[in-house]
């Protein structure tokens, strides 16, 4: 049932996209009046699902779900039909128009994806806000317990202040800044540290898995999940919930702070200060000769540790107005963090190619349960992906096309015919590749 909802909302949006994309092709065109043959969502080689000619366009639904696309008549595109590039220019065929037009139509999907992003971002502001864990309000610095954030050169305690640079605003942005970084500013026991980001660091962290956890939190509570019944403090009035904030008479706040302060009392009777509800109690338990109590440890909503003092979260709502400039600074910031990955990726040494992914990879951002909020998050962020991507100078993709007229529009001369059939067929290879290199990525970590 979990990737059944998954895939259904992987889907929805990716069928979304897809048309709004070609509709940004097809409005142009049409105003421009050149003929276009297909609109399509997904690929109908051979045969298609459903399929209506009205007026002059077959507008349908193909099977291979890797995209979608509208044949526009005089044009070099995936369809390769080179039969009718061979035939005189006809007024309503694209290649007939001037550049200028050629160059709008072509940048009609582009210019949706952008646009469509923003505004589903404006709207999240408006209709939800935005609340998270401001990283300055980590004021006791964070909890290090993963091998990479070692690897980083952190310990408990430290408070990280800048990555290359920059302050960060919200504390859950602290693995994406160091995903893009390559340098940062930590503050330890008073005294501010310069430290490199490893250029691995990307392999290292698709090494270590994608359900290994956060690789950084916020220094937690010692709170009382439940006492297994191989504890010597199963007979103990321990329940769950119960926050340790003192052991032996020595007050402590957080977790990693008990664990250090048990280790003194190895295989002894002690007694353990903990706080439920309104209530202060004393309980007598027995450290193990490994320094535990025999207990998991448990987890409070953010909610209770903001209610009990431990964070302060930012709670911010928007006007319509106030909307506008937060969700334009959200696509912004979505644009320029992915950038940042993709110049990585090209990097052999950083090891990021080992990240890309494919239609597994994308599917199963999706949550396992509904939520208009995370749908909508995931689908905006994936349209400027979209937008991005398509813009790039490949042929066969709409940033190739867009170069090659702008090199007409500039020189007064048109590329051949043959040329343009030469560098889509060229395009569409690399386009393959990376594909079947994305999702044999895919099928690789699925197995491993």
């Amino acid at each position: 049932m979990e990737i059944l909802i998954k895939a259904s909302q992987f889907i929805l949006s990716l069928s979304l996209l897809i048309v709004l994309h070609e509709l940004g092709h097809f409005i142009p065109a049409k105003l421009f009046k050149t003929r276009v043959e297909k609109f399509y969502l997904f690929f109908d080689y051979k045969f298609s699902i459903f399929k209506k000619k009205i007026g002059d366009t077959v507008y349908g639904i193909g099977w291979i779900p890797l995209g979608g696309y509208v044949k526009i008549s005089g044009m070099i595109d995936e369809s390769m039909d080179t039969e009718q590039m061979a035939l005189p220019p006809q007024p309503w065929e694209f290649r007939s128009k001037p550049a200028w037009q050629r160059l709008i139509i072509m940048l009609g999907g582009v210019f949706v994806n952008f646009v469509l992003g923003i505004f589903i971002y404006i709207m999240l502001m408006y209709a939800y806000g935005e609340r998270f864990l401001p990283n300055e309000n980590v004021k006791d610095g964070v909890w290090v317990q993963d091998s990479l954030a070692m690897n980083l050169g952190l310990k408990t305690g430290d408070k990280v202040l800048t990555i290359d640079g920059e302050k960060i605003k919200k504390f859950n942005e602290l693995t994406l800044g160091f995903v893009n970084g390559n340098n940062f500013q930590i503050e330890r026991e008073g005294q501010v540290i310069d430290k490199v980001i490893p250029e691995d660091f990307i392999s290292q962290l698709v090494d270590r898995g994608k359900d290994a956890g956060a690789i950084l939190q916020p220094r937690y509570p010692f709170v009382i999940g439940g006492v297994s019944k191989e504890s010597p403090n199963v007979d103990t009035d321990l329940k769950p919930n119960d926050i340790v904030v003192a052991i032996n008479g020595n007050p402590i706040k957080y977790f990693d702070e008990a664990k250090t302060s048990l280790n003194k009392f190895k295989n002894q009777d002690i007694s353990i200060t903990v706080k439920r509800g309104i209530e202060t109690k004393n309980i007598p338990v027995k450290v193990t000769n490994e320094g535990k109590l025999g207990v998991s440890l448990g987890q409070l909503p953010f909610k209770d540790l903001e209610r009990l003092g431990y964070y302060k979260l930012a709670n911010i709502e928007y006007t319509f107005a106030e909307a506008i400039p937060a969700g334009w600074n959200k696509s912004v910031k979505t644009l320029t963090d992915y950038i940042k990955q993709l110049k990585k990726i090209f990097n052999p040494s950083t090891g990021a190619y080992k990240g890309l992914g494919g239609f597994i990879s994308i599917g199963s951002i999706f949550p396992s349960e509904w939520s208009a909020q995370s749908f909508w998050e995931i689908t905006a962020f994936l349209s400027i992906m979209l937008g991005f991507m398509n813009l790039l100078p490949i042929p066969a993709l709409d940033g190739g096309h867009v170069v090659f007229t702008l090199w007409e529009m500039i020189t007064g001369k048109k590329p051949g015919d043959k040329f343009l059939e030469y560098a889509q067929v060229t395009g569409f290879i690399l386009l393959i590749a990376l594909l079947l290199f994305a999702n044999g990525n895919d099928i690789f970590r699925l197995f491993n």
